[in-house]
């Protein structure tokens, strides 16, 4: 145990598959029947056909058991029963039973076709209908008049609602990190929360979002989002681009993590004000969001030089935001971050209350 953290037995962390396209199709509705009444003692008994059963429907409902769209990469076509054609003897088919597809909650889900938001499913247990089942068909009873005594006529079942659906899961996490790829987010999150991404000195080691539960306290805890790096030109789609933007809107607070002293030899200014300028171009309401400055790796700097070089990147940088002085590796700074953070997001919690 280490200063105020305490790792939970039952942290599940997995790898996130973040998107995935399906293919749809409710139940077609049953036939109606064409029947007529024939018995020993009423040989002309009249029109007998019954209606068909309704198509069973296609719904989409969140879980909190489930992480991941992985499911849906591998099994991509799914079709709900159809309705039961009409019987003879006023019998009504059996309707088809309807699908349920379970999926994470922040499951976005599109019209693939037309780009249409259909459903944005964030709590577990909440529901959307995302095909109709067919409408029953009507039997020939249904038609038989004083004018018309023996109807031949019936009306099929209507097919039932076909979709393309593409499924986007946004990562529902309280803390996201961002920055440069090789900034050291894997290696921050891993030492603040039970979390175990790749970790390697190459671009991009984290391909999907992990989350971890960094506990503050026995009753405090907040959840951490390590999501994959940006570059320059991500907001049009460069390197893991729209696949990072899309996670980092649900966060209620980011970290923009900073190496102090890039092995690359790049500026750490200009890696700030790179990623900065990708959140603007995706979405002003993403850059408005609270974010605090997180200057990361100080264990590279000779001790005496660490508190100049950092007050000289803060003022070239005009930040005006909250400022954090951090060593992933070495677990410097981190108990003071993880407090901070949890005292901002209770709070924030509170004002969304009185909000409601």
């Amino acid at each position: 145990m280490r200063g105020f953290f305490y790792l939970s037995p039952r942290v599940v962390v997995m790898k996130f598959v973040d998107e995935a396209k399906v293919y749809i199709e409710a139940g077609k509705g049953g036939n109606g029947a064409c029947s007529f009444l024939r018995l020993k003692f009423m040989p002309l008994g009249g029109p007998d056909g019954g209606d068909g059963g309704d198509g069973g429907s296609v719904f989409l409902q969140a879980d909190e058991s489930i992480n991941t769209l992985v499911d849906y990469r591998y099994i991509r076509t799914y079709k709900a029963e159809d309705g039961e054609k009409g019987g003879s003897r006023d019998c009504t088919g059996k309707s088809g039973q309807d699908l349920i597809l379970r999926v994470p909650a922040g499951t976005m889900v599109y019209d693939d076709d037309t780009n249409e938001l259909i459903a944005d499913l964030t709590e577990p247990g909440q529901k959307a209908c995302v095909a109709r089942g067919g409408r029953h068909g009507v039997g020939n009873a249904k038609f038989k008049s004083s004018v018309n005594r023996a109807p031949r006529r019936t009306i099929p079942g209507e097919e039932g609602e076909k979709r393309n659906l593409r499924l986007e899961l946004k990562v529902l996490a309280d803390v996201g990190l961002v920055g440069m790829p090789n900034a050291g987010k894997s290696t921050l999150i891993s030492a603040m929360s039970a979390a175990r991404p790749k970790v390697a000195d190459y671009p991009f080691t984290t391909l999907y979002p992990y989350l971890g539960v960094v506990r503050v306290s026995h009753f405090h805890s907040f959840v951490i989002a390590d999501l994959p790096g940006l570059i320059e030109g991500a907001a049009e789609g460069a390197g893991l681009g729209i696949r990072f933007l899309k996670h980092v809107a649900r966060t209620r607070l980011l970290f923009h993590v900073v190496d102090v002293s890039p092995l690359d030899g790049s500026d750490p200014i200009e890696n700030v004000k790179a990623i900065t300028a990708e959140l603007g171009k995706y979405s002003e309401e993403l850059l408005s969001k609270e974010r605090w400055l997180v200057l990361n790796k100080i264990d590279l700097l000779p001790p005496e030089e660490i508190e100049e070089h950092c007050k000289r990147i803060v003022k070239k940088l005009r930040w005006k935001g909250r400022v954090f002085i951090v060593s992933g590796l070495a677990n410097k700074g981190l108990d003071e971050l993880a407090r901070a953070a949890m005292h901002y997001l209770d709070e924030h919690r509170k004002g969304e209350k009185v909000q409601e």
